[in-house]
């Protein structure tokens, strides 16, 4: 279970870092503000509309997720990196200990975005988020493929522990995957 794992992890962290790449690099947002890290100079980047309700958005998300505990020193930016690292090291060992699958790969998800979030941390000091979802002039939080692979991970642990084995503490009979009794 463990390949699989690292499987879904590699290729979480290859598009992740693809898609950072296309939009910073192939699209120039590499130099929107507001910028910290490597960047120097940095100047606004307007959105690229290219549905009623989707847009490529460039923001520079010093947080965690949604934007909370803003990272704005140094020091503040280590900790998070390192805070990521262990939980990811955690996870990785958790990974190596399930037989399986579906914790597996909710895993490899979970850990494949949280690295390339930390590199992006590494990096640019930031991490970059462009994905908009808007409708009626409410915008979504802007986010990346890291952070959907997140929240799918963390989605497939709850629906494991809550739903497929969510009975087996209550003394009632487990569903198997097959959604039958056993």
């Amino acid at each position: 279970m463990l390949r699989l794992g690292l499987l879904v992890a590699l290729l979480t962290l290859v598009l992740d870092q693809a898609s950072k790449a296309a939009v910073l690099y192939g699209l120039d947002f590499i130099h929107c503000a507001p910028c910290r890290g490597f960047i120097d100079v940095c100047i606004r980047c307007p959105p690229i509309e290219l549905t009623p309700f989707f847009s490529l958005s460039m923001v520079w998300n010093e947080g965690i997720s949604f934007g909370l505990f803003q990272a704005e020193t140094l020091l503040d930016r280590i900790f998070l990196i390192g805070f990521a690292t262990i939980v990811a090291s955690a996870l990785t060992f958790w990974m190596s200990r399930t037989q399986d699958r579906l914790v597996t790969i909710a895993l490899g998800l979970v850990i494949g975005g949280a690295v390339g979030n930390v590199i992006d941390r590494v990096y640019y000091g930031a991490v970059t988020d462009f994905l908009d979802f808007h409708l009626f002039g409410y915008h979504w939080y802007t986010f990346n493929i890291a952070d959907a692979a997140i929240v799918m991970g963390v989605g497939l642990l709850l629906l494991d522990a809550l739903v497929l084995r969510g009975d087996e503490g209550a003394g009632k009979k487990p569903l198997t995957r097959h959604g039958e009794t056993e």
